[in-house]
């Protein structure tokens, strides 16, 4: 049986079951440099040639588990130790722009980079903005809780963000009081985040929002004000006799349209934004996230090792954001320069990190590139090349082109 996937098969003529499979490699369809570049690509930012290298060499299973797992912890935790630091100072100075140079540092250096990929993903899944925020130290405490539940328990990481202080800033949870009932949060959190639009009534929105009430902030901290609190009971998406926001949770979760939903913006950010795949192709995704008990590892996991992903169909059907441009080019060229004055020239590519355009997050996709964007990707590489810190393997350029062997425009191009 011939089981690759032609690149131009358009994905309603693909078997869900085939592009599901777990690749293997064959004559047809060998691990190389290519399939490794786009792993790379995907569950990270990008890899240095040497790097390269080195995955060909683990082998796509070794390569995947290297992404999921943490087997240089003593180097993971002095990277950690190093980060703290970093964010200790910024946060000192109280400067949200300087945390999002921060976060440029941990994607640039951190020797777990999926971690990274998972956390900007929720970041734009979980939008919350520090133009209404206004506090460094609550959008470090976002940035740590979406880390820490980056590939983890998709239920936790949901609990976790209904009491985040900045979240509820955001979305005016801290204004949910039983007197009247903010529905904002509510509202989200079934469109944007767990169910989508058309998946629950008006009626649903008031009465979770009711399970709400008494959210508040004391000390940057969540606390529940039982004095704010409606207690009256709530019935939610034909669930009866609920009180808290707990229990409320717990029943969207439960939602048959939550796994489709969920494993649908996964799909998007691993293989493709401009790409709407059916229900029944996204089915055995989708029953993978529910078995393993909402276990977000699990789906990336068999996303990066698919057929769909490792077969090439993949290759050429995503465009990079750009952070994900500017990262992954850094990375490839082993290039350090003045991260401040990187986080606010992104901002005019369309995406400055910690202020996402609005609750939707980015768009992504075809969004991403227009007459003004395309020619500003370009300007912002040459900027950064020309920048007075920027060094390349902490070298100049001309010498960085000498060591890697590359002595004309084309044999730079070929290693790159």
């Amino acid at each position: 049986m011939n089981k690759s996937i032609s690149r131009t098969l358009p994905i309603h003529e693909i078997d869900p079951n085939l592009a599901w499979e777990t690749w293997e490699p064959s004559e047809s369809e060998p691990w190389d440099a290519q399939r490794a570049c786009l792993l790379a690509r995907r569950a990270g930012f990008g890899a240095t040639h040497d790097q390269i290298k080195s995955m060909i060499e683990s082998g796509h299973r070794g390569l995947i588990e290297r992404f999921l797992g943490d087997e240089g912890l003593k180097k993971n935790a002095v990277f950690e130790e190093e980060s703290a630091l970093l964010a200790n100072a910024v946060l000192a100075a109280s400067d949200v722009k300087q945390l999002a140079a921060w976060w440029i540092h941990r994607m640039l250096n951190s020797p777990r980079p999926l971690i990274e990929k998972m956390t900007l993903f929720w970041h734009g899944h979980f939008a919350t903005g520090a133009e209404k925020v206004l506090d460094s130290e609550l959008m470090y405490a976002q940035n740590q809780l979406l880390r820490g539940n980056a590939l983890g328990d998709f239920r936790a990481l949901v609990h976790g963000i209904a009491k985040d202080p900045a979240m509820l800033i955001y979305l005016d949870s801290v204004s949910n009081r039983k007197a009247h009932a903010n529905e904002n949060f509510a509202r989200e959190l079934m469109e944007l985040f767990c169910l989508g639009e058309g998946n629950y009534s008006e009626a649903d929105v008031q009465q979770l929002a009711r399970c709400f009430t008494g959210y508040e902030i004391r000390r940057k901290q969540f606390r529940f004000n039982p004095y704010q609190h409606d207690t009256s009971t709530k019935t939610l998406l034909g669930t009866s006799d609920l009180q808290t926001g707990d229990q409320a949770i717990d029943v969207v979760l439960a939602s048959p349209h939550m796994p489709n939903f969920i494993v649908r913006k996964i799909f998007r950010f691993f293989i493709s934004e401009d790409i709407n795949p059916s229900d029944r192709f996204l089915e055995p995704l989708a029953v993978r996230f529910a078995e393993s008990k909402f276990s977000i590892q699990e789906v990336v996991k068999m996303i990066l090792g698919s057929r769909i992903m490792l077969s090439g169909w993949s290759i050429g059907k995503k465009i990079r954001s750009p952070i994900e441009l500017m990262v992954g080019w850094m990375q490839l060229m082993e290039c350090t320069t003045n991260l401040s004055f990187l986080s606010e020239k992104l901002k005019a590519l369309g995406q400055s990190l910690l202020y996402p355009p609005n609750v939707k997050g980015w768009e992504g996709g075809r969004a991403w590139i227009n007459s003004s964007t395309l020619v500003g990707r370009a300007n912002l590489i040459f900027d950064v090349v020309h920048h007075e810190n920027t060094r390349y393997g902490s070298t100049q350029l001309s010498t960085f082109v000498q060591r890697v062997n590359s002595n004309s425009v084309p044999d730079f191009l070929e290693r790159f």
